[in-house]
């Protein structure tokens, strides 16, 4: 059940000035309190309310990574490249990437870390002994379920977004920077490169809410814990963004707190049928045997050639530019011809790790990493992201192959 909301009154007076909400809830009263993730004042607010010692558990707009990110340094030191690769979540590493280099770069405008408010209330409630907890989804897991929402063409958009952001060098505009007081790092983030789009937005911002309230609700029924105590008071520090919408969830949903969060951590289901990669394997393969019986072995060697020639090269093109070693360059050559007839291989997946392989990343290089991304030479000389341009410059060239290569043959079988 869900009980009134509590009076204004009830909140200290140095915070009247700052975004909130007070919700109780079956018995358990919860402060959200709206924060800029781009303001000292926000920060200040934070440490003075947990300090006035009015609550008895803190939990923040935070998942695991993004706090590790935050308090620990050498998170990014400790990464198994080629694990990521073989788990096909390099896409997601780029995405952290970008949203790591959009985040460095108001940092420096700013002089001060996005985020400094939340980092600040883990802090505090620890070292008051208070219990922390993280109410976030994983930013790659958000990451994935809006890519699901997007299609094709929105999906590729985001991708090449992603990539010019860590590209970019220049200055966060005003406008950009108002808005991301009163709304989501997340969305700021995403919106830079795929702004006024609804499946956007419900995914970064609509679910979240709803997860988070989720999260809180698990909370205060003990999920993983005890519940708490009737008159227990939690304090929840959140994006502006998310004020209104989090304190109505909480307030109103009625379906269970963990088939909730469990459904909004699920992903999308993918087709058990690679349709794409059957229809290609078929017209690859219908067409070198086509050549053969109608033309003769010397008309389908030609199409074969043709075939490996013009995806092998545009792929080993796109790891030279990379800056690949030449066993990479190699791999990208061989693999081209082949990986795009098979739903489990990926030419960038295979030359990337290579790559990976022969030039191990060192320490100083994940050190190094988020500094080298935010120059174009920069990208080149790291071997964590010359890794990435690898993936994703292969990957590129493989596909434009196979446009290539498959008109080729049409215009050989029909010309």
């Amino acid at each position: 059940m869900t009980d009134a909301v509590a009076p204004e009154a009830t909140l200290p007076a140095d915070w009247r000035a700052q975004p909130h909400e007070v919700v109780e809830r079956d018995g358990v009263r919860y402060t959200l309190l709206g924060t800029a993730h781009v303001s000292r004042a926000s920060v200040e607010a934070v440490r003075d309310a947990i300090a006035g010692g009015g609550f008895d558990v803190v939990a923040v707009e935070l998942d695991e990574n993004r706090l590790k990110a935050l308090t620990d340094p050498d998170t990014l030191a400790r990464l198994d490249l080629v694990e990521v690769i073989r788990s096909e979540r390099t896409a997601m590493f780029a995405a952290n990437l970008a949203l790591s280099a959009y985040q460095r770069r108001l940092a420096e405008q700013l002089g001060i870390e996005p985020g400094a408010e939340l980092k600040r209330a883990v802090l505090e409630a620890r070292h008051r002994d208070l219990p922390v907890h993280l109410v976030d989804r994983d930013v790659g897991l958000t990451f994935r379920r809006a890519s699901a929402r997007l299609g094709f063409w929105g999906r590729a958009k985001l991708m090449g977004g992603l990539l010019a952001s860590l590209l970019a060098e220049e200055s966060v505009g005003d406008d950009e920077i108002e808005k991301l007081k009163q709304g989501d790092i997340l969305e700021a983030s995403f919106s830079e490169f795929a702004s006024d789009s609804p499946a956007l937005y419900e995914s970064v911002i609509a679910e979240r809410d709803r997860y988070m309230a989720a999260r809180l609700r698990e909370v205060g029924e003990g999920i993983g814990g005890e519940p708490l105590a009737a008159g227990t008071e939690v304090l929840a520090v959140v994006g502006a963004g998310h004020l209104q919408g989090l304190a109505r969830h909480l307030r109103e949903d009625t379906v269970g707190a963990t088939v909730e969060r469990e459904s909004l951590e699920a992903l999308p289901p993918k087709s058990n049928v690679p349709w794409f990669t059957l229809f290609l394997a078929a017209f690859v393969l219908g067409g070198f045997a086509w050549g053969f019986w109608q033309g003769g072995v010397d008309v389908g060697a030609d199409l074969l050639l043709q075939w490996a020639l013009t995806t092998g090269v545009l792929g080993a093109i796109g790891c030279a530019i990379a800056g690949g070693h030449p066993l990479s360059i190699l791999v990208a050559f061989l693999a081209s011809p082949i990986t795009p007839l098979h739903p489990a291989l990926a030419s960038g997946t295979l030359s990337a790790l290579t790559e990976a392989w022969l030039r191990k990343p060192t320490y100083a290089d994940f050190m190094a990493l988020r500094d080298d991304v935010q120059t174009v030479k920069g990208w080149w000389r790291n071997r964590v992201s010359r890794v990435l341009l690898n993936f994703f410059l292969t990957s590129l060239g493989t596909a434009i192959g196979v446009w290539t290569g498959g008109l080729r043959m049409l215009g050989t079988l029909f010309g």
